[in-house]
């Protein structure tokens, strides 16, 4: 199929590596692997982790709930706070499913004894240190509190303590990483060993693609919940959570107009292709993506003096050098690796295979 627009590019060969890789590890380390399909959200995609021997999931809205468990996704986590407003909605799917749900204040939680009519489980969200939502580890008074709501009702089963170790995405190096892993690993270890006497099937679930890619020290956890991996980006490359050559997908955008004198390219690929996270380039600007040309028929990443360096709606302003500026012309098409592939492809919301194929993922909600 020929490209004429930006057109977000996915290498199945690569991908389903990075699902076997991830599900390996998993059982070698004896964890139960419940990846979070927020980043594909593709039924087709999803069977690449069935074949991988996946059967429970992540996600991160009750919408994607509901459009997994159509088809045949029976065991769902989702990994975001109870929304009190859509318990009358979870109340059906509840029904259909083994569903578990995330909560981390008493208001949530009274919401759903009240309202809810099936069996669901209970996940208390834990802070490891993200600050974005939580309770604080030490916090048990709060924790206590919410057992003993959790122990009056028939229909909510407690199922162990959550945490997303989210500021692993903000570490300064491979260290750093194993340093705010293993800082998470303690205190969610506290946790289980005051409560496992009184709760002997909690279990400790994390998430978080850094971890899960370069630890291999898990100990007291029973469930890991990554899901950028089944793509990864730049931000995971800068990290050292991947290889370049682990990155499953690329933007292919066509070459609009050269101008020389600024030693820039502008291509067809805009914030609403890529969103606008970015990275900090060698030169101390923000890098939005980087860019992979054609030569004679072979692929060369040109190095990071050349990149994605400015987007508006519509626009893409690549900084090249003035030795890289043969590669490019009008109707040319380059690739660019994005930096946060979770957002880039929640807005294009179709992928092509390198096979030509489409893949669709869920319709915007």
């Amino acid at each position: 199929m020929e490209i004429t627009k930006p057109t977000l590019v996915l290498s199945k060969e690569i991908a389903q590596r990075n699902i076997e890789t991830m599900a390996r590890k998993a059982r070698s380390l004896g964890l139960i692997f419940r990846p979070h399909f927020k980043t594909h959200q593709s039924i087709e995609i999803g069977e690449w982790f069935r074949e991988a021997g996946v059967d429970r999931i992540t996600v991160s809205s009750f919408t994607m709930a509901n459009y997994f468990a159509d088809f045949e996704w029976n065991d769902i986590t989702i990994a975001f706070p109870v929304n009190i407003l859509e318990i009358p909605e979870m109340n059906e799917l509840a029904g259909r499913i083994n569903l578990n749900l995330l909560i981390e204040n008493k208001e949530g939680l009274e919401a759903l004894q009240e309202k809810i009519s099936w069996h669901v489980g209970i996940f208390i969200k834990i802070d490891t240190g993200y600050n974005r939502t939580g309770i604080e580890a030490n916090q048990t008074h709060l924790i206590d509190e919410l057992l003993g709501i959790i122990q009056k009702s028939p229909l909510l089963q407690f199922k162990g303590f959550l945490a997303h170790t989210g500021h692993t995405y903000h570490a300064n190096s491979t260290n750093d990483i194993y340093s705010r892993h293993f800082d998470a690993l303690l205190k969610m270890k506290s946790l289980k060993s005051r409560y496992i006497s009184e709760w002997p099937e909690l279990i400790i679930s994390l998430g978080d693609t850094p971890s899960c890619s370069i630890c291999d020290n898990f100990d007291g956890v029973d469930e890991i919940r990554p899901g950028n991996f089944v793509f990864y980006d730049l931000t995971q490359n800068k990290l050292g959570s991947c290889k370049l050559t682990d990155i499953a997908v690329r933007m292919v955008c066509p070459v609009v107009a050269i101008h020389p004198s600024r030693n820039e390219v502008v291509i067809y690929g805009g914030a609403i292709h890529f969103a606008k996270d970015s990275i900090t380039n060698i030169d101390g600007k923000p890098l939005f993506g980087r860019i992979v040309v054609e030569d004679d028929g072979k692929k060369i990443l040109l190095d990071e003096k050349n990149y994605l360096h400015a987007l508006s709606q519509e626009h893409g302003i690549l900084k090249i050098t003035p030795r890289d500026l043969h590669y490019f012309k009008p109707g040319t098409l380059i690739e660019i690796i994005p930096v946060h592939s979770c957002l880039t492809a929640n807005l294009m919301k179709e992928y092509m295979t390198t096979d030509g194929e489409i893949i669709k993922m869920m319709p915007y909600y």
